[in-house]
């Protein structure tokens, strides 16, 4: 099966994690595209016959790159087997209410585009310190200081926050899953 691994990427966790999914869906006997959606460039003269796309969640929303991709595309994603990673620190909150409110960036997504996913992956993202610049730095460790379970995260070393395993499973999950589909 040919996978497009389609992402956008701000500081470079959510290209990792695409990177990840891509070299996984090779490993596991299928050919992978992978394909930064910012780019606007054809991703492959085949059309693929599925897709999993990995967006990080920015001042509230998914990059407009992203979104635009996803709303062009939106009649073929749902006529494939299709996946969404939606990357946001907020789902490793302690606070219940910032976990939901991180899930509901995808709903949202779905909503405004049409696209109709049939897995979705809530994966935590990487706090990039090092790349920041001062204002943003500044911004970043007032953000984390307040989250009980980023304790530590409000100084300047970078940290990650992805569970590697987790989006493993995930992919296993949805790649067997999209095995069995027919259109």
């Amino acid at each position: 099966m040919i996978i497009l691994v389609g992402y956008t990427s701000i500081e470079g966790q959510t290209r990792k994690i695409a990177s990840a999914i891509a070299e996984q869906v090779e490993d596991r006997g299928h050919r992978a595209i992978l394909f930064d959606v910012a780019s606007m460039a054809e991703y492959a003269l085949e059309r693929p016959e599925a897709a999993i796309l990995c967006a990080p969640v920015h001042g509230g929303r998914y990059p407009a790159p992203f979104f635009e991709f996803v709303r062009g595309e939106r009649d073929w994603l749902n006529s494939v087997p299709s996946a969404f990673v939606s990357v946001s620190l907020m789902i490793v909150s302690d606070f219940t209410d910032e976990r939901d409110e991180a899930r509901h960036f995808a709903d949202l997504l779905v909503a405004e585009t049409g696209w109709t996913p049939r897995e979705v992956a809530h994966v935590a993202g990487a706090l990039r310190f090092t790349e920041y610049d001062f204002f943003k730095r500044w911004m970043v460790r007032r953000i984390a200081a307040k989250a009980p379970a980023n304790e530590g995260a409000a100084g300047t070393a970078d940290r990650e926050f992805t569970d590697w395993r987790e989006v493993a499973l995930f992919v296993d999950g949805w790649l067997e899953k999209s095995m069995a589909y027919e259109p």
